[in-house]
């Protein structure tokens, strides 16, 4: 493919020769020519300089020095993944209809284009929508419904009675329905398992990596709503509610009954305590400890989580303590002489 076929594709406006031939994508420090690049930060401008990509995708409003062809254009992080499917070859979709290794239970209510792979289990009273994949080895549990166009990755268990919505995408090893961790105390001190009898409830467009544990509720349902991303190892505990487009990043843990507003980022290792109520809009830096009410809009971080400003100046007045201290001892000493005198 040449630079000026790429412009065109993306939309990009082009500044270098035209017919450059591009055959990948790459990172900056990476890159050799043939290759394209994406600039998406000013931070990353003295890597663009030494940059031995052919072409680079830049934001419309660059303006650093570089010998690569520059392509303009509004997003560069989205527009490389564009690029990137120039030239991916994907893997052969799956075969459509059921493999016959598969198990799927005689009432099971199948949709257009559905394609079932080897091994797998789909229990009573599941209805799959049309052009749903699910991947070898993966179980559907009883009265489970999956809405048109998601895909379900190999090894993955859908509990009985979840909703998944529309263009859903479940990675490997993730399992959705599974009990919520819920026990009551005994006179003897033993835990009794308190039944847990809600469902899972996964809007339209949400995306879940692999090996996450969404509890279902004790009662009523727990809620992922529509087009959240959920990254890899996150725990979801039973009646939690997460609103519309929120990024949950790599091993958060979310306690039951919390809520979480629209828009919501939860950096990596973020907790989340029980019933709290975080508002639309926040941002949690990484390993932040929300156990209080969170206003809509804040960016907190810590442990407890407190606003980021209020975070930074107590930690950077922490860090200066070894040095009043040292000050203190020379006052100390200072007025021992004075003293003494």
């Amino acid at each position: 493919m040449i630079v000026s076929e790429l412009a065109d594709i993306l939309g990009a406006k082009l500044e270098g020769d035209p017919s450059l031939q591009v055959k990948r994508v790459n990172s900056l420090e990476d890159a050799k020519a043939g290759d394209v690049s994406f600039l998406s930060s000013a931070s990353y401008f003295s890597k663009i300089e030494k940059c031995q990509a052919t072409a680079v995708l830049v934001p419309k409003n660059f303006n650093g020095n570089t010998t690569c062809a520059i392509l303009r254009v509004e997003n560069p992080d989205r527009s490389f993944g564009e690029a990137a499917l120039c030239f991916y070859k994907p893997p052969p979709l799956p075969m459509l209809g059921v493999h016959e290794s598969a198990i799927v239970a005689c009432d099971v209510k199948l949709g257009k284009d559905v394609s079932i792979g080897a091994n797998s289990v789909i229990e009573s009273n599941v209805v799959l929508g049309d052009r749903v994949v699910i991947g070898p080895n993966s179980v559907i549990g009883h009265g489970a419904v999956i809405n048109k166009d998601s895909y379900i990755y190999a090894g993955v268990i859908i509990r009985e009675f979840v909703e998944i919505g529309s263009r859903v995408i479940i990675h490997s090893g993730s399992v959705i329905g599974s009990d919520g961790f819920g026990y009551a105390i005994e006179k003897d001190g033993s835990r009794w398992k308190i039944p847990q009898i809600g469902i899972v409830q996964i809007e339209d467009d949400v995306e879940i990596g692999s090996n996450v544990s969404i509890d279902r509720a004790r009662f009523g349902k727990s809620i992922v709503g529509r087009g959240t991303k959920i990254d890899n190892l996150v725990q979801i505990a039973h009646n939690v509610v997460i609103g519309k487009d929120c990024v949950i990043c790599g091993q958060v843990g979310i306690a039951g009954s919390a809520n979480i507003g629209s828009n919501t980022i939860l950096a990596g290792q973020v907790g989340v305590g029980g019933h709290v109520k975080i508002g639309k809009g926040v941002i949690a830096n990484a390993k932040s400890g929300l156990v209080t009410n969170i206003d809509d809009n804040t960016h907190v971080m810590g442990m407890p989580a407190v606003d980021r400003k209020v975070y930074q100046k107590a930690y950077f007045g922490m860090l200066k303590l070894s040095n009043i201290k040292n000050k203190l001892k020379i006052l100390e000493k200072r007025i021992e002489d004075l003293i003494n005198k």
